[in-house]
């Protein structure tokens, strides 16, 4: 089977404040999504971005084939949200926002009240395949494309983009700390027993502290000596599959001309004794081709496709 996460890019249909302004570019941007989505052939593919459930439908009638959709119901203000495209049936498990205890709310921005819930809801859903039963949860956390009071995307001065920066930076982390405690249920110190995976956009690169955060214990990643040495922390790890993929393809996302990996698929121990190979875009593409995107994420409104490139593993079953 193939486990994958995709940013769709502002999934909406046509006519709103942030989808394609025509029908026609609305066209184009569900025949680059699906002509993706046919070559990877994903058997589960957690996606982001999703501003309009009808658009994900409209998606998924344009797929060879019988789909399962789930998307969660905590969106941000914006409409978008995370969700699932799946072959096999699927069961959800969780779909929240709420910070853990006793992690307490965090500053959000100049005025306004602090935050206690993720901007958009993580989802989680069950599917079976064959013998496995595989638990995957999906998110999409705080960006670190920077937005200003009164919708601005260019700051008054430096210390306005300092504190927004840091703003953001308390976001993620913070909801990095949910979605780790998700995690946590899931595994519930059996990670060597339950197949269970973490992906979507963590708007952070894979030595970033809030992507650490989500791995666990550290000291047993891949490529590193300690991979080959089981220790208790196993239980409870979860492993960043990035340093399985080609180093020439390990990017999903082009900003202002650097190449960034910001998708991620984290696995349980028994599920990456199960992983085969990991790629990002189309599986038979040897080099993945993106556009650089700036600060101002309004500028594609019309692109087709997305900016971002399909992250993915290939599982044993």
């Amino acid at each position: 089977m193939l486990l994958g996460t995709w940013n769709l890019e502002n999934l909406y249909r046509p006519g709103g404040r942030f989808g394609p302004r025509n029908e026609d570019a609305y066209k184009a941007k569900l025949t680059a999504l699906a002509s993706m989505i046919t070559d990877l052939d994903p058997t589960l593919l957690g996606v982001q971005e999703v501003g309009d459930p009808a658009a994900l439908r409209d998606l998924a009638d344009m797929l060879d084939g019988d789909w399962h959709i789930a998307l969660s119901e905590h969106p941000d203000p914006r409409g978008i949200r995370v969700g699932f495209l799946s072959r096999p049936a699927l069961r959800v498990r969780a779909d929240t926002n709420a910070f853990p205890t006793p992690l307490r709310p965090v500053q959000g921005d100049d005025d306004g009240e602090p935050v206690d819930r993720t901007g958009r809801g993580f989802l989680a859903v069950e599917i079976a395949m064959g013998a496995m039963t595989l638990t995957v949860a999906v998110c999409h956390l705080k960006s670190k494309l920077l937005t200003y009071p009164g919708g601005r995307f260019q700051p008054r001065d430096e210390g306005e983009r300092a504190r927004y920066g840091a703003y953001a930076l308390y976001r993620r982390a913070a909801e990095a700390t949910t979605l780790r405690a998700l995690a946590d249920e899931f595994l519930d110190g059996k990670g060597r027993e339950r197949n269970v995976a973490v992906l979507g956009d963590l708007n952070d690169e894979i030595a970033a502290a809030t992507t650490q955060i989500l791995q666990g214990p550290p000291g047993s990643e891949i490529k590193t000596p300690g991979f080959e040495r089981p220790d208790k922390g196993d239980a409870s790890r979860l492993w960043n599959i990035a340093p399985l993929i080609d180093e020439k393809q390990r990017f999903s996302r082009v900003h202002a001309g650097r190449p960034e990996l910001i998708d991620h698929i984290l696995v349980s121990r028994l599920l990456l004794d199960h992983v085969t190979g990991a790629g990002t875009g189309a599986p038979a593409q040897e080099v993945t081709t993106l556009p650089s995107v700036g600060d101002d994420p309004s500028a594609r409104r019309d692109e087709a496709g997305s900016d971002h490139a399909p992250v993915w593993a290939r599982i044993r079953v």
